[in-house]
Parts: C-alpha cells; structure tokens; sequence
C-alpha cells in the first residue's frame, strides 16, 4: 500500500538514524534479533492488558524492521542469509505479537467479544504467513512478487493505530480490519502468479520438473558412455530387458536363444 516514493524516503531517514549505530559496531543480524526481543516484551504488555502501551511499544519495534535493513546498506554488510533470518524472525515477531493479544482476550469474562478477538487474531496470524508464504513460493518459481493492499509494513501501522487510539474498545474492529485486508492480500498475491503463469506456461516451467528432466538426461548419457566403452574392448552388450544368461547363449526365452552380439576388438568405438 506505500508507494516506491514513502518507501524511499523512509529508508533514506533510517540509514540516517542508524549511522551511531553501525559506528558502535552494531551488526544488521544484532538488530534482527534486538527487534525480536522487543517484540516479545511487545507481547507480553499486551497480555498484561496494557494495550495503548504495547502499542507504542510495537511502533518501536517496528521500527526495526528498517534498522536492520538500513544497517546492512550503511555497513555494506548486505547478505542472502541476512535476508532470510531478517524474513524468518519477522514472522515469530508477528505471531509473538498476536499471541499477546490472544493471551490478554482470554483474561477477559466469556463474553462474544472474547470468541471474535481470539478467533480474528488466528486468521490475521495465518492470512500473515500466507502473504509472506506467497511472495516466498513465487521467488522460488523465478518470479517476484512484492505487492498487495496489506504488506507487513501495513500491518504494523494498522495495529500500532488501533492499539494506541482505541485500546480495547476498537480492539474487535482493528483486528477485523487486519484480518480481512491481510487475507484479501494473500489472495491478491495467488492471483497475481496464477495469471503470470498462466500467460507464459513454458518460461515458468517448475524448477524440480526441469531438475528431473536433466538427472535423466545425464544417467541416459552415462549409460550410452559405458555401453561405448565395453563395445570398444569387444565385450558382449546385453540388450536393455534381456537376462545375463540370453546374452551368454545360455538361457532361453520362451524356447527362442537370441545369438549375442559380439564387437570385434580391433573395431573401434562408435560415438
């Protein structure tokens, strides 16, 4: 839902305040996992009750999502690992989160409003990983797949906002509005590749089917060359199907005894 424009903008200013932090020899993995800690806590004031506090303390948070990110441009420390375990930890950071929230709905008297927090917070947690899950399995196919109305950034800012301003009062609707946008939002992402697939069926060929296809190829061609090395020293070559003793002259299939077919020595190998 943020353009390319408020997303560079904010990355520009994260790169500024994460400048004292790259000169003390703060690593982007160590904000990773600061990030996560924090978020923790985050879950734990939430089950406590204080919601407008676990809010603001989920603004904070947040904000290490670009920390880490930041760090890793400011420090010239970008890596393929960095990636997933920033990716990884953002999804327990997510789930801690909810389950904070679950955790403080089942303080609260039996009542329906219970029931629709408890059972809004799992489909927001799942339609999450979902979203997640989808761009995931499209990089997998070779295609990038980034957008949608509620990516994580979204989200945080859509709890962080009802957290702070509507407490428990607006909690039903506030993960009500998460739920729904963020499975609208995997939904989005399955449809995107669905189509892009299915305009180009040949270029998008599934990576195991085409890492199956060349195993083959290799063991035919293996075969072929140790099938044209016993030729070349005049061995007996056993058709494909035909038992040792068929070639050797001395079985018999089906009362017929197939001649074997013998290379001479001096012929050389065929290619």
């Amino acid at each position: 839902m943020f353009g390319p424009r408020i997303q560079q903008y904010a990355r520009r200013l994260a790169e500024m305040i994460v400048r004292p932090l790259a000169a003390i020899g703060m690593t982007p993995n160590m904000a990773t996992l600061l990030g996560l800690v924090l978020n923790g806590v985050t879950a734990a004031v939430l089950a406590s009750g204080h919601l407008r506090l676990g809010g603001a303390m989920l603004l904070i948070a947040g904000l290490f999502d670009m920390v880490d990110g930041a760090l890793a441009r400011v420090r010239n420390q970008k890596t393929t690992f960095g990636a997933f375990f920033d990716s990884t930890l953002d999804r327990y950071s997510e789930g801690l989160v909810l389950l904070g929230v679950i955790l403080f709905a089942l303080r609260l008297p039996a009542v329906p409003e219970r029931t629709w927090i408890v059972a809004l917070a799992y489909v927001t947690a799942l339609s999450s990983l979902m979203v997640s899950y989808a761009r995931a399995r499209a990089e997998g196919l070779g295609l990038s797949e980034k957008g949608g109305l509620m990516a994580r950034p979204e989200r945080v800012v859509v709890l962080v906002a009802g957290l702070i301003i509507g407490g428990e009062a607006l909690l039903v609707w506030t993960l009500g509005i998460l739920a729904v946008t963020s499975t609208f939002t995997a939904v989005q992402r399955i449809v995107s590749v669905w189509r892009r697939l299915a305009h180009a069926p040949a270029a998008e060929a599934s990576p195991s089917a085409g890492a199956g296809g060349v195993a083959r190829a290799d063991a035919v061609a293996a075969a072929n060359t140790r099938r044209t090395g016993r030729e070349g020293q005049g061995e007996t070559v056993t058709p494909p199907g035909a038992s040792a003793g068929a070639a050797n002259g001395t079985g018999n299939t089906r009362g017929s005894r197939p001649s074997p077919r013998t290379i001479p020595t001096e012929r050389p190998a065929q290619r």
